[in-house]
Order: structure tokens, then C-alpha cells, then sequence
């Protein structure tokens, strides 16, 4: 399948009907993108540690086709406002939780890229009531890998294998973030135990995982789907960490069978 075609600003050249608008929540003005418009329950994308929507742009493009997304970037990343200090995961989590409310999004699934599944997770076990339910696309940590050296290295071995189109724009967010605020969402990610959590989602939950993802073993996305209540895993073919970027397509299939599904199963 050929690489999307990204512009620096992150949106797919020859993209139509996506929006941006700056809504306000908890206190901070949120970049945030969206596309499409279905009964179907909408999807919400958040991306990574020290990084932004610009990477699932992509995806949201793609996905919105059949199913109304949203992506939006928390406070000191991207384009939203910058706090005093870098927010914390739970405060992170609550952020979210009252963007959804700020843009009146009724349950909605959201989509948790990377670090971003430890902020749905945190926003599912913290708010139910605005969760339908979640994808949870290369979650992190691996409790394998919860050292600095472990990490980077994973890291290292990994960013050989995604796109090259990537690079500009996960420079243009870690120029965005701040190298402070880059190694506090690594850090972020590294002290929480996302494991101790899981167990405690109770909404339906779609695990998703590159074939060729050095970042998270496939034994630790396995252990992710066990530990979540009636969890199912996917796995995208060769594919590495950032499927939503490598692989927009293939996980937008996935995602709008899953929603529907979901839908269908509720009757």
C-alpha cells in the first residue's frame, strides 16, 4: 500500500472535509480535528508521548470516510496550550475527560495511540459514563521494558522500521513540546502501571499491534487482552509501532468493523 502523503502540518494532502477548532477544556485551548458525521459512535484519537494528532492525521482522514473521528492534542503538545508544568497522566486523563464533554461528544470510543492508551485507559476507569468503548493501539509499557535504557533501546530499534515521511513531523512536535516536555511524557509513561489498571475497564476493547513492532512485544499485547475483560486482540501485518501512520487503511478497517459491531451488539 503506498505511505500517505503528509503535509508538514501534519494534514493528508488531497484530504477533504476534515475541521479544526480550538475548543476549550479544563482550562486550556485544545487543537483539535474532525471528519465525518454517522450515527455510529464516534471515534477519538490521542496520540503519543511528545507528540500530536500530526501522526494520526492519517488514520482520522481515512476512518472518518464511514465514521465521525475526532483527534485531538492535550495540553503541551502540538498545537494546543502549553500549562506552567507538563500535566501528569491522570491530569492528562482529566483534561480529556472534560474536552469530551466541551465539544458535546455523547460515549465515544476512544482510540489511545501508544502513551495515549494509558490516558483512555485512565479516562475510561475514571469516567465510564463518556466511554463507549476503546482501541487501544500499540499500548504501552511493556513491563518488560520499564527502564530508560530498555525503552530507548526498543525505541531505537524501531525507528528504523517506520516511514521516513514520519520523521518531519515527529521533529515539528518534539519541537513543539519541548525537550522537557518530551522526557516528562516518556517518563510519565515509564512510572505508570497501566497493568495494575486494565483490569478495571469495563467496556468493549479492541488490542491492536504491529506485526513488526519492536516497541511492544507481541507477549505483552497478548497480556494487555487477557487482562482487560473480554478484550480481543488484532495484529496489522507488517507493520511497525505507528500503525495509525504506516498503516491508516488497515486499522481504519478494523476500527469501523469493531464500532459497528459494538453498535450492533446493542441493538
Amino acid at each position: 500500500m503506498p505511505e500517505p502523503n503528509v503535509g508538514t502540518s501534519g494534514t493528508p494532502r488531497g484530504s477533504v472535509g476534515m475541521r479544526r477548532s480550538f475548543p476549550v477544556a479544563g482550562g486550556y485551548r485544545l487543537s483539535s480535528w474532525s471528519t465525518g458525521s454517522t450515527a455510529v459512535t464516534p471515534v477519538v484519537c490521542v496520540h503519543g508521548a511528545g507528540t500530536s494528532s500530526r501522526p494520526l492525521l492519517p488514520l482520522v482522514e481515512r476512518l472518518g470516510r464511514s465514521v465521525e473521528t475526532w483527534a485531538v492534542d492535550l495540553p503541551g503538545f502540538g498545537q494546543s496550550s502549553r500549562p506552567a508544568e507538563p500535566l501528569g497522566l491522570t491530569a492528562l486523563g482529566e483534561t480529556l475527560a472534560d474536552w469530551l464533554e466541551a465539544v458535546e461528544l455523547p460515549p465515544a470510543c476512544l482510540l489511545g495511540s501508544s502513551f495515549g492508551c494509558q490516558v483512555v485507559t485512565e479516562v475510561a476507569v475514571r469516567h465510564p459514563d463518556r466511554v463507549r468503548s476503546l482501541v487501544l493501539v500499540g499500548p504501552t509499557t511493556d513491563p518488560a521494558a520499564r527502564t530508560w535504557p530498555r525503552t530507548v533501546l526498543r525505541w531505537l530499534r524501531d525507528s528504523v522500521r517506520e516511514s521516513p515521511r514520519m520523521l518531519p513531523l515527529k521533529l515539528a512536535d518534539y519541537r513543539d513540546c519541548g525537550a522537557g516536555g518530551v522526557l516528562f511524557a516518556f517518563g510519565e509513561s515509564l512510572r505508570d502501571r497501566i497493568e495494575d489498571r486494565l483490569p478495571a475497564v469495563t467496556v468493549p476493547t479492541l488490542v491492536v499491534r504491529g506485526e513488526r513492532d519492536t516497541v511492544v512485544s507481541h507477549s505483552w499485547a497478548e497480556e494487555v487482552t487477557r487482562l482487560v475483560p473480554g478484550a480481543r486482540l488484532a495484529t496489522v501485518p507488517n507493520s511497525p509501532h505507528m500503525v495509525p501512520f504506516r498503516e491508516p487503511e488497515a486499522l481504519a478497517a478494523l476500527v469501523t468493523e469493531f464500532v459497528r459491531q459494538d453498535a450492533d451488539a446493542d441493538g
